[in-house]
């Protein structure tokens, strides 16, 4: 394993970073970042994995300042919590290119329940969700063989890992800790790092997008109050990293804060599934007119080696765990389901179009093809054979979505949850979020109870 990076250089770019160091189209793409977040938390409102969070925080009942989406007020850790839960329900939420997760789960639920509870401005809300982007995207970024990607191989979840630690930035960025504060909260948070990938296809997976934010406030205000934390678990030697991969070979990327932004790396979803069931869908759904309902014989498709590790489920039970099948995936997609935020109830894995091809569908690993490339052959009785392929999932940065794109998806997501007027201003305000003074308030206003 190469020199890991070193927990100063951390501290420093989050007790440095600020509004006015941010690009312009940074600012827009933390917008862009807002919509979707907000949109995919609120249709997920009534999900069975929202459900318990929320009614705990319901119980708990702690007074605070910070907002539950479509919920109460509580304290920022149990809004946290929730939200962050409601955010990652569906599957649907952004995901960073080079691997860390699900970005703005853990850090859009921790800037704004610390900046609603500490009566922050718009721009240090802002610059907090920026600053926790970057840090986590760098700790779990690298691409196919970086750290996020091998944490999936070893069986752990970068969303609920590395998530922590761009929570723990954002509440800090909030607090504005100093950098000795700061070293404490990251040692506070690295030893809270969990997430287990045999939770996915059950409201274990969403939930890690939650306690990230959870405990990523924890440390930061236990550090205010004079907590210490280890200052060597970002170190090479008895560190998190070398603890979770230990004799692993992965790239660890560089702490070049100057060089770039990752939040310009993000991609938005389509499908309300697992990413690595997306390319696999794209091919079904090219495959699907040129098959032209003519009988199948048989199906194989090939993937990257990591596409199975996160949704490998050969033979899903309920929707939530058809969202972590990539054959489960292929076959709805070709019998024209959409794959959409409602399509996944339980009853369509008994659906027996469905099950009548997922028996004849073979995955097979190719090794050394690239990530999210996905090859696919359907064999017709008639022998025929069809093949499709696609590369980049539409969403992804290098096919990105635009903002007619988003406003699609927001108003698909949240109407039938506030009505269509109500979503159409809910838009339009955080479209241009932080341009005017007020805003945190008016999107309080929005998602209050």
């Amino acid at each position: 394993m190469s020199e890991f990076l070193r927990g100063a250089q951390l501290s420093k770019f989050v007790s440095e970073n600020s509004f006015d160091a941010l690009p312009n189209e940074v600012v827009e793409a933390a917008r862009q970042a807002l919509v979707d977040y907000l949109g995919v938390a609120i249709a997920a409102v009534n999900d069975a994995a929202a459900s318990a969070p929320r009614k705990l925080a319901a119980h708990w009942n702690m007074p605070g300042k910070a907002q539950i989406i479509l919920g109460g007020s509580t304290q920022p850790m149990m809004a946290a919590l929730a939200n962050g839960t409601m955010a990652h329900a569906m599957d649907l939420d952004d995901t960073h290119s080079q691997g860390c997760g699900h970005p703005s789960g853990p850090c859009w639920s921790t800037a704004l329940a610390m900046a609603q509870q500490y009566d922050s401005t718009e721009a240090q809300a802002i610059t907090a969700f920026v600053t926790g982007y970057e840090v986590m995207a760098r700790l779990g970024g690298g691409g196919t063989f970086g750290v996020g990607r091998t944490l999936q191989v070893r069986g752990f979840h970068p969303t609920s890992m590395v998530g922590r630690m761009g929570a723990v930035a954002a509440a800090s960025s909030i607090l504005a800790l100093d950098a000795r504060q700061i070293d404490n909260a990251f040692g506070c948070v690295a030893t809270t790092a969990s997430g287990l990938l045999g939770s996915f296809g059950t409201h274990g997976k969403p939930f890690h997008a939650g306690k990230a934010a959870m405990d990523g406030i924890l440390s930061a205000e236990l550090a205010k109050e004079g907590f210490i934390g280890g200052h060597q678990l970002y170190e090479k030697q008895n560190g998190w990293l070398s603890a979770f991969l230990r004799d692993d070979t992965f790239v660890i990327p560089e702490l070049d804060f100057i060089e770039r932004w990752e939040l310009l790396e993000t991609g938005y979803k389509r499908y309300a599934s697992c990413r690595a069931t997306h390319t696999p869908a794209e091919t079904a759904f090219a495959a699907r007119p040129l098959i032209d309902g003519r009988p199948i014989e048989r199906i194989v498709v090939y993937l990257d080696r990591t596409a199975l590790v996160t949704a490998g489920k050969t033979n899903p039970k309920t929707g939530l765990e058809g969202r972590f099948s990539i054959p489960f995936c292929i076959a709805m997609a070709l019998v024209g389901r959409n794959l959409g935020p409602f399509d996944f109830k339980d009853e369509i894995t008994k659906d027996p179009e469905i099950l009548n091809l997922l028996q004849k569908i073979e995955t097979i690993v190719e090794p050394d093809q690239p990530e999210d490339e996905t090859r696919l052959e359907v064999y017709l009785e008639n022998g025929e054979k069809i093949e499709t392929v696609s590369e980049i999932p539409f969403g992804d940065p290098r096919r990105p979505f635009t903002w007619d794109d988003h406003h699609s998806k927001f108003t698909e997501l949240v109407s039938p949850v506030l009505g269509a007027a109500k979503t159409e201003a809910f838009f339009d305000l955080l479209k241009g979020f932080g341009e005017r003074e007020g805003d945190l308030n008016k999107l309080r206003d929005f998602i209050a109870r």
